[in-house]
C-alpha cells in the first residue's frame, strides 16, 4: 500500500526472493548507486521530494566513499565514511521528519580487534547512525523453519538496542 524505495548500494537485490518474500517488485522503486555520497544524495532528495513512504538503505556497509573507490589500493581513508554519513544523516533527519518518511538502514556486525571486556562486536560507518536513528534493531537468524526437508523460512531474534 505504500511507495516504498530500496537504495542497494551492494549491488545485491534479488527480485525473485523478494517477491516471494511479499513485495510487490513493480511498484518498487530500486537505485543501485556507484558510490556512497550517492546513495545518499538519492535518499534526500527522495526525502525532500515527499512522494515516498519508506526507503531502505542495503546497506550501511557498502556505502563507499567516492575518494576510496576512486583512490589506489593502499590508500588509508579513515573515518571518510563516518564523516560521510555524519553529514548526510544532519541534512536527512529534517527531511524526513518533514515528509513523514521512514527510512530503514540495513547495517552489518564487525568484530572489534583485542577487546578483552564488553561486547567485541561493532558496526560499520561510525557513530552517526546511533546518534540519529528513532529505533535501532538487533536481528539475528537463530535456525531455520522446515517443511519436510525444504527451508521455507528463518526463526529470528529481535533485540530494541
Amino acid at each position: 500500500g505504500k511507495t516504498c524505495a530500496f537504495i542497494d548500494a551492494e549491488h545485491a537485490l534479488d527480485p525473485v526472493y523478494a517477491k516471494k518474500l511479499g513485495v510487490d517488485i513493480d511498484a518498487l522503486l530500486v537505485s543501485q548507486p556507484d558510490t556512497g555520497e550517492q546513495a545518499l544524495e538519492i535518499c534526500d532528495a527522495l526525502a525532500r521530494s515527499g512522494a515516498i513512504d519508506v526507503m531502505v538503505v542495503d546497506s550501511v556497509a557498502a556505502l563507499t566513499p567516492k575518494a576510496e573507490i576512486e583512490g589506489e589500493m593502499g590508500d588509508s581513508h579513515m573515518g571518510l565514511q563516518a564523516r560521510m554519513l555524519s553529514q548526510a544523516m544532519r541534512k536527512l533527519t529534517g527531511n524526513l521528519k518533514q515528509s513523514n518518511c521512514m527510512c530503514i538502514f540495513i547495517n552489518q556486525i564487525r568484530m572489534k580487534i583485542g577487546v578483552m571486556f564488553g561486547n567485541p562486536e561493532t558496526t560499520t560507518g561510525g557513530n552517526a547512525l546511533k546518534f540519529y536513528a528513532s529505533v535501532r534493531l538487533d536481528i539475528r537468524r537463530t535456525g531455520a523453519i522446515k517443511e519436510g526437508d525444504e527451508v521455507v523460512g528463518n526463526e529470528t531474534r529481535i533485540k530494541v538496542v
